[in-house]
């Protein structure tokens, strides 16, 4: 499964410290492991401890729409 990040998504993964960089790849590794083109919803977030992402699957791609942090 290939995934692509939004602009807004880069920004916020490269201004928030390297533990949180940490977690929100996991997130996304998580999302990409356990994520199939025909069970996917259209829109879906998955949630760490301080981090989460907002993404959607087209097909064989997972596009990360946003990423957050909280401190």
């Amino acid at each position: 499964m290939r995934v692509e990040l939004m602009h807004r998504a880069v920004k916020v993964l490269f201004a928030v410290p390297d533990e949180a960089q940490v977690e929100i790849i996991a997130l996304i590794d998580a999302v990409t492991a356990q994520t199939s083109a025909t069970e996917a919803p259209d829109l879906a977030a998955a949630f760490g401890e301080w981090c989460w992402l907002a993404y959607a699957v087209h097909g064989d791609m997972i596009e990360v729409l946003d990423v957050g942090y909280a401190r």
